[in-house]
């Protein structure tokens, strides 16, 4: 495969790859939209006090989210529009947004790896701090936001012998409450699916990242690499037809025609002063003159 082919397989990757990461960032906005909106922690939310670790870890996470879609999205543009107009100094900003993207997901990967727990402690927490509220003063607001929780996740109440339920708790899951699972392991479940689908996308980021990298790593050195040969008149980055001259042609190669026409031009004046006899008319003109 000849380097020109090589050139334009990188790009149809690059431009594949871009879209992709393009949809990668779409999917990350929702996420943290959804970790942030979303019914689940937005109840959670409501519930817990001011300045509690959920709290601030809450706002973390969806900015967060928020950066690396943006970050994805320009990254993903930056690398389209380099590929198509062949400029180098788009393709190393598109390389410069990848390799944020990718130190930020390890970055995340190395804190999920050490606190496993961490989000699901913070939620608990706040179940059981609402709880145990509730309980105690049933005609307070506690009790509506306990309620809340419930419904919003399917469950009620927590795993406790029916022998050590005050009335309070024995009064908050009657009917078709009492047939729900039990609300610590409702939370559990959910947080760990919502677990599972983030470290996917975090890992086909980083697959992603490292693929398009590669690329515009490749892609950059191409174009420069071009325009750089193309000065000396010898390489031009864009493909042409065989046996067709470029129709834009160098500096350098311009000013050699030019500077060969010019001689052209002045051996043919030269021989029309000089006429038929040749050398034996030089000296008379050299004397005329």
């Amino acid at each position: 495969m000849g380097p020109w082919n090589r050139v334009s397989v990188a790009k149809c990757q690059m431009l594949v790859t871009s879209v992709f990461v393009l949809l990668l960032g779409l999917f990350v906005a929702s996420m943290a939209a959804l970790t942030y909106f979303g019914a689940h922690f937005a109840v959670i939310g409501h519930a817990s006090p001011e300045d509690t670790p959920y709290e601030a870890m809450h706002h973390w996470l969806f900015y967060a989210g928020i950066s690396l879609a943006g970050l994805l999205t320009l990254g993903a543009v930056l690398s389209a529009i380099a590929t198509v107009r062949e400029a180098s100094g788009l393709m190393a900003g598109g390389f410069l947004c990848f390799a944020l993207v990718f130190c930020v997901l390890t970055q995340m990967a190395f804190w999920r790896l050490h606190n496993p727990a961490q989000v699901e402690d913070a939620m608990l927490d706040i179940y059981d701090l609402v709880y145990d509220q509730a309980v105690k003063n049933p005609s307070g607001t506690q009790w509506q936001e306990l309620l809340a929780i419930q419904d919003t996740f399917l469950c009620c109440g927590k795993s406790t012998p029916s022998s050590l339920l005050g009335s309070s708790e024995a009064d908050l899951c009657l009917g078709e409450e009492a047939t729900r699972q039990d609300c610590l392991q409702g939370i559990r479940s959910f947080l760990r699916t919502h677990g599972h689908i983030t470290s996917t996308l975090a890992s086909v980021g980083l697959a992603s990242m490292v693929y398009a990298m590669l690329l515009s790593s490749f892609l950059g050195f191409a174009i420069r690499s071009g325009r750089i040969l193309d000065r000396k008149g010898t390489y031009t980055l864009s493909p042409r037809a065989r046996g067709r001259q470029p129709q834009e042609p160098s500096v350098f190669r311009r000013f050699q025609e030019e500077l060969a026409l010019h001689h052209l031009s002045e051996a043919g004046a030269l021989h029309d002063r000089l006429g038929p006899r040749g050398r034996a008319d030089g000296p008379r003109l050299l004397q005329d003159n």
